[in-house]
């Protein structure tokens, strides 16, 4: 598949986790933007384009000084509203010598930056994703690099029987490729596929989660939004015990937002509802983790390099079931593109990404 535009603009993105911003400056590059970040002195988050308007060095070269950011070639001042404060060795500042500003806004412990018209920007189009900071909920959270395109990282995500083949060590065995996926599409953003495994050997993160390897009841619902909101909803009980009282639940969530045409930034955190303070099962958590996304990356920078190679052919469609997941979740994507090309100034309300409920849902209901 192939699009002139790669990403919506008019929607908010993480750029960060918000412990990763301080008052130090700090630089990411998103959808081809370099964009730097810091906290003024009143504490909130401010982002610029990467750029000073005098000789066009990256502001990143520089430092902040006293809540504004000074270039480091020249020493020109600027603050959180993109105004030079200051010229050295003058009183008067030149005439549109001003920098480029980002709306942003911090919540559910994530900086987000929205890349399109700014004066669309509205907080209440913010994925809700509140289980990154929400009481009964612990967080383990981390980062990692991606050389490859956005769009392969989610198609990863929508189609989790890789994990069979993949993640044998930490998430993954025969249960998952064996077990039926029921998919659907809610709105028009979100994509869930959903898949029951009853009475099975836990794999290894699973034993980890529980304390014991004995056999469990799974489900798994990968979840994706457009443009790059991921969450695999992962719910497990002990055999002979009650799937409403005695699950236990996880929600890894899986933000995946363009860096380049080739590169992405993966923020995630692994939320839990269980030993919200067990330090250890923490460690072990982060450990198997960036060990399972490690896996994933390999992979799929493989792939990224092997169809730059071949100039970015679309992607077979075959008749395989396991693909209907990522082939909708790409038709959402580009229609979400497709409605901003048309109307500039169309915003896309955000979808529904989890539900308490599913707790309680039959298999048979995830295809309603």
């Amino acid at each position: 598949m192939k699009s002139e535009n790669r990403w919506p603009r008019n929607c908010w993105y993480v750029a960060a986790h918000a412990h990763e911003i301080t008052e130090s400056l700090y630089a990411r590059t998103l959808l081809n933007q370099a964009v730097i970040f810091w906290r003024t002195a009143d504490g909130n988050v401010a982002a610029l384009e990467d750029r000073c308007p005098h000789r066009l060095v990256p502001l990143s070269t520089g430092k902040t000084v006293n809540g504004v950011v000074e270039c480091g070639y020249h020493g020109l001042r600027f603050d959180a509203e993109g105004a030079c404060a200051y010229v050295p060795g003058q009183d008067t500042v030149p005439s549109g010598t001003h920098v480029k500003t980002f709306p942003v806004a911090e919540r559910h412990a994530l900086i987000w930056i929205w890349m399109g018209a700014a004066d669309l920007a509205d907080e209440d189009l913010i994925p809700d994703l509140h289980w990154m900071d929400a009481p009964g909920w612990s967080a383990t959270t981390g980062y990692l690099h991606f050389n490859a395109d956005y769009r392969l990282v989610n198609d990863n995500l929508l189609d989790l029987s890789h994990e069979t083949y993949i993640h044998k060590h930490t998430i993954g065995n025969d249960a998952v490729a064996d077990s039926p996926a029921v998919m659907n599409v809610i709105g028009r953003r979100v994509v869930r596929v959903h898949r029951e495994m009853p009475n099975i050997e836990p794999p290894p993160f699973f034993a980890l989660a529980q304390g014991h390897d004995g056999r469990i009841n799974r489900w798994q619902i990968a979840i994706y939004m457009a443009p790059g909101f991921n969450m695999t909803e992962v719910g497990f009980h002990a055999v002979d015990t009650d799937r409403l009282q005695d699950h236990l639940m996880m929600r890894p969530i899986h933000i995946i937002t363009p860096e380049t045409d080739h590169t992405a930034h993966y923020i995630w955190g692994l939320t839990r509802n269980f030993r919200l303070d067990d330090e250890k099962l923490d460690a072990g958590i982060y450990d198997q983790t960036m060990a399972t996304f490690n896996e994933d990356r390999g992979l799929l920078e493989t792939q990224d390099l092997r169809m730059q190679a071949e100039g970015m052919p679309n992607l077979p469609n075959l008749s395989v079931k396991l693909d209907s997941g990522p082939v909708q979740g790409r038709r959402l994507l580009e229609a979400m593109i497709k409605r901003e090309t048309d109307d500039p100034n169309y915003c896309e309300p955000p979808g529904l990404l989890a539900d308490d409920d599913v707790v309680t849902m039959p298999f048979a209901m995830a295809a309603e």
